[in-house]
């Protein structure tokens, strides 16, 4: 879809989040599982008419669960722009509201917009402070939470869109709302493979031979590709910063400084280059100065 085609309903979208285009989309790096997963999903999307034959339509919501970092909204948003689609980035503050009554009159709002204009899927993130599980009401906000749960509950169940949900505490869920979604997918971290293509990714143009980048990569295990791209951005912008400010630019200095900078959330595993810091062989064993593929180019 041109974006000059959706303009008029962006700006009602835009109450609600952000509006992402097929344009902005990069393609992310997945294990083999979950990249089996999305394969059949949009297969069948794009076999519609031969499902409909045999009584089956696409399954049309899904549910990404897994912990931060993982990549959930860029997944969205490249399923989103293999469909041609844009991606409306709901934030869950814009729905939830402390007066009664409003958290699901906004849930409605959305998805009567969703339905009128059939022309974009609807991904929503943080959803378990939407959809939390329902519990005996003992005062009034529980009460009040409850009945926004069977508002949303309703809503999904007649809403005939793509809709899309994130969240990083998917236990938590409603468990009638679980069963809602056709697809329930959990992005974990990303394995050795995975963690190779990323480094590989986010360091461009610098480029790090194999042989340097595998053992790299082994040292970022358990990081979430979050973390993982902040600190690729982070050391290029110390290669292109630090020679201009005067900072020491010996490579242990460099990976102190940035390990210092950027770190994993408290609740999550310390990958072992937090561990060992500077000190890690993976660091040792890197080629420095790093040499982008110009200046590679330029020496052979």
């Amino acid at each position: 879809m041109r974006r000059s085609e959706f303009v008029g309903q962006q700006k009602a979208f835009e109450d609600f989040g952000d509006v992402l285009y097929p344009d902005e989309a990069q393609e992310p790096i997945l294990p083999k599982a979950v990249r089996d997963a999305l394969t059949e999903w949009l297969t069948e999307i794009w076999a519609s008419d031969e499902l409909k034959a045999v009584g089956l339509k696409p399954r049309q919501k899904a549910l990404f669960t897994g912990p931060p970092g993982g990549g959930k909204t860029t997944l969205a948003h490249h399923l989103a722009a293999r469909l041609k689609l844009p991606l409306v980035c709901v934030r869950s503050e814009r729905l939830i509201d402390a007066y009664i009554g409003s958290t699901g009159r906004n849930i409605g709002s959305l998805f009567d917009l969703a339905a009128a204009s059939e022309q974009a899927v609807i991904f929503i993130d943080e959803f378990d402070s939407l959809g939390l599980k329902r519990r005996s009401a003992t005062q009034g906000s529980e009460d009040e939470r409850n009945g926004s749960v069977n508002v949303l509950l309703q809503r999904m169940e007649r809403y005939d869109g793509f809709l899309i949900a994130a969240s990083n505490r998917g236990a938590d869920i409603d468990e009638a709302i679980w069963r809602r979604f056709d697809i329930q997918i959990n992005l974990g971290l990303p394995g050795q493979p995975e963690r190779i293509r990323i480094l590989a990714r986010y360091l461009a143009p610098y480029v790090i031979p194999p042989a340097e980048l595998g053992p790299l990569a082994a040292s970022f295990n358990e990081a979430s590709p979050a973390l993982m791209r902040q600190f690729c951005e982070g050391l290029k912008r110390q290669l292109i910063i630090g020679p201009k400010v005067g900072w020491d630019m010996e490579r242990g200095a460099v990976f102190a400084r940035l390990i210092a900078a950027v770190g994993p959330h408290p609740d999550l595993a310390r990958p072992r280059l937090w561990a060992r810091g500077a000190n890690d062989t993976a660091v040792g064993m890197l080629t420095w100065p790093l040499q982008s593929t110009e200046k590679r180019s330029a020496a052979a």
